[in-house]
């Protein structure tokens, strides 16, 4: 039985400033370019300022890419275009800087973390930075068997907490979140349709490396039978996450959830993250005020998952690869969106604001002004009625009968 009670974070979870926000767009409406001409920059200014709790908001300077990887047994069914097992191979290719997401992150010098929660290799073949918090060689085939015990699906969780408070520690002030996995999208897919309550048909994608019309009926079917799986235990998202998940999805989600709690942004990539802060939303509803869509890959169960988020993609260029590469594309739109807001100069009347008078001031100056201001009144009107006094008499006598 765990002892994780993920109730938590509901209540640890705050929803970024509004009042900052709002001090955000009042500052907008005065820079010298219109207010709603920079498009969605404007949102993602003002929203950013609001999660940093800063007006003007500050430059995002230390981001950092967080990748988790494992691979999935389900991948055995042939549901992938890449070997089962073969997600280490992805994750040595990141390490040697030949990945899509390597040379992305390379040119817009943003450092990359990777986190092995279940590979399926030797632990040896990689550094130990990298597989430290490894729960187990591999997630179970989940149309079959569960894919982690709850006490393996408390221990990923936990590393993704962990991971969060790392980086949260270490000054990064922006994550662009990421998998490296094989049969991850499956099981992705998995918790999308159980958690919106559609069928496989709905949210079965063709994958990073696309396959064909006979593997995806291979997938879709995978998914309907881990989908019966799936549904006695949604009202447990821990549960779930064992069941049909994987420890990194449990990871992923643990660590959604507690960047959320540490008012540190992330940006989501593709259809893995999106499941994963979908079942972070059933946990905590205040918890993807804190994320971004970093980009719509195309794949149907993203899409799903981030209309039921409310959660719209910065881009869309269809970006399957995974390994963050499509939220990276957004992370200069994101900080583009805090330069413009922080150093637009603000209109030149908005700059020489007329000086307030104290209060206490003005009440003091009212007792001498007062007196001098009636006493000139009263001589004006004074000076405007002797004349008429002056005058009454003769008018009377002019008016009276005289005798015969």
């Amino acid at each position: 039985m765990s002892s994780l009670n993920l109730d938590d974070f509901s209540d640890l979870i705050e929803r970024p400033d509004g009042g900052v926000r709002r001090d955000a767009e009042a500052r907008r409406e005065r820079q010298i370019v219109p207010p709603g001409s920079l498009g969605r920059l404007d949102d993602l200014g003002e929203w950013l300022a609001a999660a940093q709790g800063a007006v003007p908001v500050r430059p995002v300077e230390r981001p950092r890419v967080v990748l988790f990887a494992g691979d999935h047994g389900i991948a055995e069914l042939g549901v992938s275009a890449r070997p089962a097992g073969s997600a280490g191979e992805l994750v040595r290719s990141v390490l040697e800087g030949g990945s899509p997401a390597a040379v992305l992150a390379r040119r817009l010098g943003v450092p990359v973390r990777i986190v092995d929660m279940a590979l399926d290799c030797d632990p040896g073949s990689l550094p130990d930075e990298v597989v430290k918090h490894r729960v187990r060689r591999g997630s179970g085939r989940i149309d079959i068997e569960d894919a982690l015990t709850l006490e393996e699906a408390t221990a990923a969780f936990e590393a993704g907490v962990a991971v969060a408070n790392d980086e949260a520690d270490s000054g990064t002030d922006l994550v662009v979140l990421g998998d490296v996995s094989v049969g991850g999208t499956t099981s992705a897919s998995v918790l999308i349709a159980a958690l919106c309550g559609t069928d496989a048909s709905v949210v079965t994608g063709r994958g990073g490396l696309a396959i064909d019309d006979l593997a995806w009926m291979r997938k879709c079917a995978a998914i309907r039978d881990s989908l019966r799986r799936a549904r006695p235990v949604l009202g447990d998202q821990l549960q779930l996450l064992a069941t049909v998940g994987g420890a990194d999805l449990a990871a992923m989600t643990g660590f959604l959830l507690q960047s959320a709690v540490r008012k540190l942004p992330v940006i989501l990539d593709g259809v893995v993250a999106a499941a994963c802060a979908l079942v972070g939303q059933r946990v905590a509803f205040r918890a993807p005020d804190w994320w971004l869509a970093g980009q719509n890959s195309g794949e149907p169960g993203q899409a799903k998952a981030l209309d039921r988020m409310a959660l719209e993609p910065l881009l869309d260029h269809g970006v399957t690869v995974g390994e963050g590469a499509g939220a990276l594309l957004a992370l200069p739109l994101v900080q583009a969106a805090a330069a413009l807001a922080a150093e637009l100069p603000l209109r030149p009347e908005e700059l020489a604001e007329p000086e307030e008078v104290p209060a206490e001031a003005e009440e003091s100056a009212e007792p001498s002004v007062a007196p001098e201001a009636a006493t000139q009144a009263a001589a004006e009107a004074e000076r405007a009625v002797e004349p008429e006094k002056a005058d009454a008499p003769v008018e009377a006598e002019a008016e009276k009968p005289t005798d015969a």
